[in-house]
């Protein structure tokens, strides 16, 4: 078997990823926990980092992977989509897994299936044998921490399988609410699903609405919950908790810390991302973890996230971030203009269904001087046509809008109407930033 068949081999299976679930029930827990005994039960020899949340899941997880390695531990690392290989969702040490160890798991896939009933569970997804197969990578090689990233909701998602030592939630807000729920109670019911009995959680400074289920939800089933907010957040939580259950301890992490917060990862909310991170490096310390100030220093100062805020210098320069609904889309615009401050935008922007384009273009189109509308080759690419409507009358009198039936052709598009001394910001979807990204002279492995 060579590397592309192994690749065909995993997605033969079927694809929850390219036609989502009606309801987040759909994941289906048990499955995911029959198709972890097959593997061996892995995560049971694991101490695992569970990350959920709406928006700075990813970065916040790459926060805190960089921390432990920068402490000396061996990492392993989770996360979804990817944006040119499979196999940068399985890191060991932020090094993807190699195509023959890639190729070696696929192979004994068919022998380990033959202890997975199909008749009861069903046939598992492409994203549950991943799950499975990074588990069982991260079991066998070794590693001190595994950092689970949520792929999406919370309470079923196959990450909520695993007991872990921590339970992260960031940023809650509105996405994929046709799945999860059109309010953010109903959401934030979703996403604090990750917390379990005994579990310390924490979370962030949170809208009050969602902060109140994150708070009832600890409660609850009395898992001791942190707050990692600046001091002057105020903690409001108007449900009313169950007789003796410990109120959250807030704490800024940073202040605890004491140290340097200088982040490599551009754009002013990856502080923000890096708040939670930090407070969990601080509790797994508590816990016993050996990490050091310089480690939290080094962590923040070298994490790298490749699709968010991303910037190639040149003429013009080009901004890629993934932002996929408004509320991230508005942290992107305030980071454009802190950063560019008065410079023209043209956008390159896709969006995929299921997230809120309306939301994304109302942001962000009445700053552009232009936007080509483009979609990537994801099956859940929304057509430009829709988007089109939505756009017209949102943007700036005297701003082009064109389409382009490709990221590449877009970007090429964007950076003639740019000019030497504006900007081009590929945004709405990664699957669109990955198209542009290969467009560009930025290292890759494609599969």
């Amino acid at each position: 078997m060579d590397y592309q068949q192994a690749i065909d081999y995993l997605y033969s299976f079927p694809d929850s990823e390219s036609r989502l679930p009606r309801t987040p029930a759909e994941f289906n827990l048990p499955q995911t926990a029959a198709l972890l005994r097959a593997f061996g039960e892995p995560q049971q020899s694991l101490r695992c980092v569970v990350v959920a949340g709406t928006k700075g899941k990813g970065s916040t997880s790459v926060f805190l992977e960089a921390i432990a390695r920068a402490a000396g531990l061996r990492t392993g690392l989770w996360t979804s989509p990817h944006l040119h290989s499979y196999r940068e969702r399985i890191q060991v040490s932020r090094q993807p897994i190699s195509q023959a160890e890639f190729i070696a798991a696929i192979e004994r896939l068919p022998g380990v299936l033959e202890g997975y009933s199909r008749a009861e569970f069903g046939e598992p997804t492409i994203f549950q044998l991943g799950f499975a197969l990074a588990l069982r990578y991260f079991a066998d090689q070794n590693v001190d921490l595994a950092i689970l990233e949520v792929g999406l909701g919370g309470r079923y998602d196959s990450a909520n399988v695993v007991t872990p030592a921590l339970s992260i939630i960031t940023s809650i807000s509105y996405d994929h609410m046709a799945i999860l729920g059109d309010t953010l109670t109903k959401i934030a019911t979703e996403k604090a699903g990750i917390i379990k009995a005994g579990v310390p959680a924490i979370t962030t400074a949170q809208d009050p609405e969602a902060m109140d289920v994150i708070v009832r939800t600890a409660a609850r089933v009395g898992a001791p919950l942190y707050v990692a907010a600046p001091a002057h957040y105020a903690l409001v939580s108007d449900g009313i908790m169950p007789l003796g259950a410990a109120l959250p301890t807030q704490f800024d992490p940073y202040a605890r810390y004491g140290g340097p917060t200088k982040t490599a990862l551009r754009g002013t909310f990856q502080r923000d991302n890096a708040r939670p991170a930090t407070g969990a490096a601080l509790l797994l310390r508590d816990a016993g973890l050996p990490i050091g100030d310089d480690a939290i220093a080094a962590g923040l100062a070298g994490a790298q996230w490749p699709g968010r805020m991303e910037v190639v210098e040149g003429a013009p320069t080009i901004v890629l971030d993934g932002a996929h609904n408004g509320d991230s889309a508005a942290k992107l615009l305030a980071s454009l203009e802190a950063t560019y401050p008065g410079q023209p935008i043209v956008f390159v922007l896709g969006v995929s269904q299921g997230h809120s384009a309306e939301h994304i273009l109302e942001t962000l189109l009445p700053r552009a001087r232009a936007v080509v509308l483009t979609q990537s080759t994801h099956p859940r690419a929304m057509d430009t046509t829709p988007l089109a409507e939505l756009a017209r009358p949102l943007l700036p009198p005297g701003a082009a809008l064109e389409f382009a039936s490709t990221p590449t052709d877009a970007l090429a598009r964007a950076r003639a109407l740019a000019g030497p001394d504006g900007i081009v910001c590929v945004t709405g979807s990664l699957f669109v930033v990955a198209g542009a990204r290969e467009a560009l002279p930025i290292p890759l492995e494609k599969d």
